[in-house]
């Protein structure tokens, strides 16, 4: 039996971000003093580094703390949530939370995107 015909497929065409020169797309010169990739920084970048790892270091240590507290949960569109929080997966930019109090009636559990939560609390 021949082969089937192979389906076309388009292909998707990005287009080129910025080169080294700054000709096009961002300008190579930053108006930001704080900006760690301006070569006139005045910050090492091993204190910054050192900096961010403190502080993901004490985000993830209250993630994991808050395991069954309630939390209350604000979303863009203006919803405010109450549920129990149960954990937050990093890699998917997701929140696992029991007992979701929707304004449509409770969910067992959920699953809460990172991207349409504006802030939360404990």
């Amino acid at each position: 039996m021949a082969d089937p015909i192979p389906i076309p497929v388009g292909i998707l065409r990005l287009p080129r971000g910025p080169d080294i020169s700054g000709s096009r797309g961002f300008s190579s010169r930053s108006r930001d003093p704080h900006n760690s990739r301006d070569p006139h920084n005045s910050r090492d970048p091993g204190e910054l580094q050192s900096a961010r790892a403190a502080l993901r270091e004490r985000f993830l240590r209250l993630l994991s703390s808050a395991r069954g507290r309630p939390v209350r949960f604000c979303l863009w569109n203006g919803i405010r949530l109450d549920a129990e929080f149960g954990a937050a997966d990093v890699q998917t930019g997701t929140f696992q939370v029991d007992s979701l109090q929707t304004p449509l009636g409770v969910q067992g559990s959920a699953l809460l995107r990172c991207g349409d939560v504006l802030e939360f609390s404990f």
